[in-house]
């Protein structure tokens, strides 16, 4: 993913979340990847698939049990 890929991203995501602290960043050593932050914390890793020339994106999201207690 290139950076103009990594800001069209990011773009999408702040507006389907309504939330401009959402940055997408570079990996380093992976081009196939990139990580979500809002702010300075971690969210999730957003993936690439380019098989059979469709290109689309996976973002996964972890939530440990631990974050779901008040």
């Amino acid at each position: 993913m290139d950076k103009q890929e990594l800001q069209k991203l990011q773009d999408y995501l702040r507006r389907l979340f309504g939330n401009s602290a959402i940055k997408v960043v570079p990996r380093p050593k992976k081009t196939d990847s990139a990580e979500v932050m809002i702010g300075n914390e971690f969210i999730g890793i957003i993936s690439l698939d380019d098989e059979d020339g469709d290109r689309s994106f996976a973002f996964t999201m972890s939530i440990l049990d631990v974050d779901l207690e008040d």
